[in-house]
């Protein structure tokens, strides 16, 4: 028998009292009946924000997604929003994805934000969250809200926050908003909407937002070099579908292939074990579409939209999934040389990834003489540059995890205005006599060879918390000598704010914003980092190798001595 923590019982009979409904008291009397260790997870800590905003599993509990938790949020942002904007009318956007509750949700929110005067403009159905991040600069609001948990289970839902530049937010704002959220009784919050403060949109916002994703997507691709070009493409029952076929068709590509099966927004992602363009299994459906019609290119895009996995042919002329560091550099590249071709690289332009992503951005960068930024994990950290840096020029963006940024007319990762990037760049290497692939295989020529992995280690529930800060833990009190038989030459502590020359003792400050994040460096050229997942119960280790390639024709053995090395790594960090 399983006995609730008192502390943890003293959190439960808060919500057994008359603030909170009546179906939700019954739901907790029920769980404590029969399943004291679900109500145990469900209340043992409150929700809180990630790189991703908020994200959890859907259900009763301060651990949970539900009215009270996001109701509490809104009303603590509502708060926030009359303390910085005086005499003002606040205004916010809302958008919800294809999940289960979303909708619900999102209305929640909106008569939460209407209740404490602030005005509301609610998209009357599901839409991709860059058209949040859009629309929050084009209707001049205050902040925006889109209810979503990405690519996670079924079961998870999330609430993420932008504010008035188009990004998530970030300092100062976070944590003064979380500190407004945290003295907020649930008792406090206003539910009772005022319905004339909350304005539907859509159609006339979509037009706007898609047309703009054209013009940012699009670089001069001959009209016979998009008829040339055939694409499937895949929603994987996501927000997608009512955004990136418009796209594609106003911006002249005629021959998409949609995977049927998987067009209809559906919460449950019933075809897909998961709705991860990460994950090979996503795509499966799509790849083999891909052979009956012999397609050029695949793409699929998680369930809000904000990232893209991509499949082009090999030089064997098979379809291969590229991961996220190689569609970047290969996107990166392409928008260089854009900017080159038209003149406009003035040497005031920069491009930003983050701390986990491949060396290789930057060195891509440097040919092109065009300053590369690095920040944390997350574009949110790349919208507070290209706010902080308004005397310079972004171009373009991305992270390990298949997202990407095309200029700023957006102010997150963007899958809407990637895929036709990604169409733009494989339509003109088919035009001269080249692929996506190629194109890949001559930057690892041009600028070495790198190879990277992503081992991701899932540890649930409050025994797999602690798990994953005791592993955090050891790597920083007894790092490696070596890895792999290479000697340990520098290590980048993200939460002291220090890298640490190992031969020489030698210490630097970092001055990118505290984060859990630590990065060890080798003789040889890899680097390993370490960082626990903000939106999933998962540590990660991101391992990076390089060499060089001399000729397209060592593509291969050179590859398998990249991946040999990669599966030396694991074993010897014991990460198998």
């Amino acid at each position: 028998m399983i006995h609730i923590k008192p502390e943890i019982l003293k959190r439960i009979n808060t919500w057994l009292t008359p603030t909170f409904d009546e179906q939700t008291q019954q739901t907790i009397k029920d769980s404590i009946a029969n399943n004291p260790q679900d109500i145990q997870e469900s209340f043992y800590k409150d929700l809180e924000f990630g790189t991703g905003g908020m994200r959890g599993i859907m259900g009763v509990g301060t651990n949970r997604i539900n009215k009270y938790t996001l109701g509490k949020n809104t009303q603590g942002l509502s708060n926030y929003l009359h303390q910085s904007f005086p005499n003002k009318t606040p205004r916010a956007v809302i958008a919800f994805d294809c999940r289960h509750n979303s909708k619900s949700l999102a209305q929640v929110v909106a008569d939460v934000f209407s209740a404490n005067g602030v005005e509301v403009y609610l998209f009357e159905d599901l839409r991709p969250t860059p058209q949040l991040s859009f629309a929050l600069k084009h209707l001049n609001c205050h902040c925006g809200i889109v209810l979503t948990a990405s690519h996670n289970p079924p079961e998870y839902n999330g609430y993420k926050v932008y504010w008035q530049d188009g990004g998530q937010l970030v300092p100062p704002h976070d944590d003064a908003i979380i500190n407004e959220i945290n003295q907020i009784d649930y008792a406090d919050i206003k539910f009772e909407a005022k319905s004339e403060l909350i304005h539907s949109i859509g159609r006339d916002i979509d037009e706007v937002f898609i047309n703009a994703a054209v013009k940012n997507g699009s670089f001069n691709t001959p009209q016979v070099a998009k008829d040339d070009l055939t694409i499937v493409f895949t929603s994987l029952h996501g927000t997608s579908i009512v955004s990136v076929p418009e796209t594609l068709k106003r911006a002249g590509y005629k021959n998409v292939h949609i995977v049927k099966e998987q067009e209809v927004p559906d919460g449950n992602f019933p075809t897909v074990v998961s709705p991860n363009p990460e994950e090979p299994e996503a795509l499966k459906m799509a790849l083999e579409l891909a052979e009956k019609v012999n397609a050029d290119i695949v793409i699929g895009t998680d369930p809000d939209c904000d990232r893209l996995g991509v499949a082009v042919r090999n030089t064997e002329n098979k379809l291969q999934i590229l991961n996220g560091n190689q569609s970047m550099v290969v996107m990166t590249d392409f928008l260089l040389k854009q900017w080159k071709k038209a003149d406009k690289i003035k040497g005031k332009e920069f491009v930003a990834s983050t701390v986990v992503s491949t060396p290789m951005f930057s060195t891509i960068a440097a040919a092109y003489q065009v300053e590369s930024k690095i920040v944390l994990t997350g574009f949110k950290w790349i919208a507070k540059l290209i706010h902080d840096l308004k005397h310079l020029d972004f171009i373009g963006g991305g992270e390990e995890s298949f997202g990407f940024m095309v200029g700023d007319f957006v102010r997150d990762k963007d899958a809407v205005t990637a895929t036709l990037l990604a169409c733009e760049i494989a339509a003109q290497a088919k035009a001269n006599g080249s692929s996506m692939y190629e194109e890949l295989i001559d930057l690892y020529i041009n600028h070495g060879f790198y190879k990277e992995h992503l081992i991701a280690l899932t540890k649930k529930g409050i025994e797999g918390a602690q798990e994953i800060k005791q592993v955090m833990i050891d790597a920083r009190e007894t790092p490696p000598k070596t890895i792999n038989g290479s000697k340990v030459i520098k290590i980048e502590d993200y939460q002291s704010s220090i890298a640490k020359n190992i031969l020489t003792g030698e210490e630097v400050a970092i001055t990118i914003p505290k984060s859990n994040v630590l990065i060890y460096y080798t003789e040889d050229g890899t680097k390993v980092a370490l960082r626990p997942s903000g939106t999933e119960p998962k540590i990660k280790f991101y391992i990076s190798v390089n060499t060089t390639l001399n000729s397209t024709a060592e593509y291969k053995a050179t590859e398998a001595q990249l991946d040999a090395k990669i599966d030396a790594i694991i074993k010897d960090m014991k990460l198998n």
